[in-house]
Parts: C-alpha cells; structure tokens; sequence
C-alpha cells in the first residue's frame, strides 16, 4: 500500500464528512488495523456491488464516517478503476433477528471529487440508510419485548428452588442446569443434593449475567426452607455485581 494510496482515500473522506448534511467525523484505517478492518467487512451493509468487491479484493484500507447520532458510513478504495465506493455500516447494538428479511441499503460509486460525491450520498444513499436505520430499530423494540433483567429464584419449604415462569433465554439456562419445568411454567430444582443446587445457582448466576440478566435468591415472606440453608458460595459474585451494578 503506497503512501499515496492511504492519503488520498484519507484526504477524499475528511472533505467528504465535512460536506454531508449534519455533523461527521472521519477516522482512516491503514492495513495495520487489522481486526478493525475484519469488522467493517462483517458488518458493511451491502449485498450488491461492495459486497462483491470485498468478496474479490479483502479490505486494505478504509476510511470511516460517523454522524453525531452513531450512523456509520465506510468509503473504500475501488480496485483497479477511480473514483470509490461508499456503504452503509449496519449498526452492531441491535440482534441479528432485526436486520431479517429486510433489504440492505446497498452502497454507490463515487467520483474523485468530494463535493458533487457529497450530493450523490446526501441525495440517495444516506435516504435509503436513514429508512433501513429506523426499520431495523423497531425491528429490535420487537424482539423479546418482556424478557425480564432479573431471576428471582424462591427457596421453597421443601428445600427446592423455584423461578417463576421466565423468557425463552432464561429457560434455556435454567434447564440447562438442572431445573425442571412444570405445567404451569415455574422452573423448579431439586434440593435433595445441596451441594449439586450450590453448584447450578453458582454456574447460572454468569450465563444470565452475559444476557443483562441479574439473579437474586430470597426466601418467600414468612416461610423459610427447614431442610436447606443456602450455603455462602450460592450467592453468585456475578449476579451480586451485576445488581448492584444496575442499581437493581
């Protein structure tokens, strides 16, 4: 990669993001930013012509734009002919299930000059990126709507732990470790091996966590276990960070 190759890609995207409509900052990415250069490829909001160049020359360079409100834009090299191309970057906070079925808001050519590519963004691009924005966002809303951002599990008479009935992902943790669904959707674990109950609240307590999920364990009001004590390394040190982080 010549010197000349990084300034003038670098030089067109700072002039390019002064010329857009609202307010853009520019940030260049030469061949050693190796694993920045891995995601703008993953995440280049493309199935047309960008998507088959990169498929056909691997990222060497990029520079990226990024608006006030966190929209980010890629302006790459175009291999072997002038002028450059420019992509939407699909927003990386929202999950895969948002961006399903929906069109991608393919990139366009760009001339060597700034200015009139500038208008050609404004005038198309950054239409189509705008509307793909909003649409994956209330794609997002939509997802998972109730999932709670705390477990509580409840020690029971018995010596049992139980969970009122939880999302899809709490579920598949809680079962994975030992719980048991019953017919009216609280997941219940056994307290006949205490030592193997320490061992599962200990072992979910981080696989909710990783969700933004918090636990809490509690005693329900006025009724407390005669067969268990929950034992000290029950309370999970992830869980406890996690709610308190939270303010929860």
């Amino acid at each position: 990669m010549h010197d000349h190759d990084s300034e003038r890609l670098a030089s067109f995207a700072d002039v390019l993001a002064g010329e857009l409509p609202g307010i853009w900052a520019s940030r260049y990415h030469p061949p050693e930013d190796k694993d920045d250069l891995a995601e703008l490829t993953d995440r280049v909001w493309d199935m047309d012509l960008v998507a088959q160049t990169l498929a056909e020359h691997p990222l060497q360079q990029a520079a990226v734009l990024t608006r006030q409100d966190g929209a980010q834009l890629v302006v790459l090299d175009r291999p072997g002919r002038g002028g450059f191309l420019v992509a939407a970057v699909a927003p990386g906070d929202v999950p895969a299930e948002a961006f399903r079925g929906m069109r991608e808001p393919d990139g366009i050519v760009l001339t060597d000059d700034p200015f009139q590519s500038a208008e050609l963004v404004a005038g198309d691009l950054l239409a189509r990126f705008d509307t793909a924005l909003a649409q994956v966002r209330c794609n997002a809303a939509g997802i998972h709507p109730t999932q709670p951002d705390r477990v509580v599990l409840t020690w029971q008479p018995d010596g049992s732990l139980a969970a009122d009935p939880v999302s899809e992902t709490v579920a598949v943790v809680l079962t994975a470790n030992g719980f048991v669904r019953d017919e009216s959707g609280v997941h219940r674990l056994s307290g006949d091996d205490t030592t193997a109950q320490a061992r599962a609240v200990r072992a979910i307590g981080p696989l909710l966590d990783a969700h933004g999920i918090a636990t809490a364990l509690q005693h329900p009001s006025g009724r407390i276990a005669p067969t268990a004590t929950p034992p000290t390394p029950m309370a999970s040190p992830s869980a406890a960070r996690a709610s308190a982080g939270r303010g929860r």
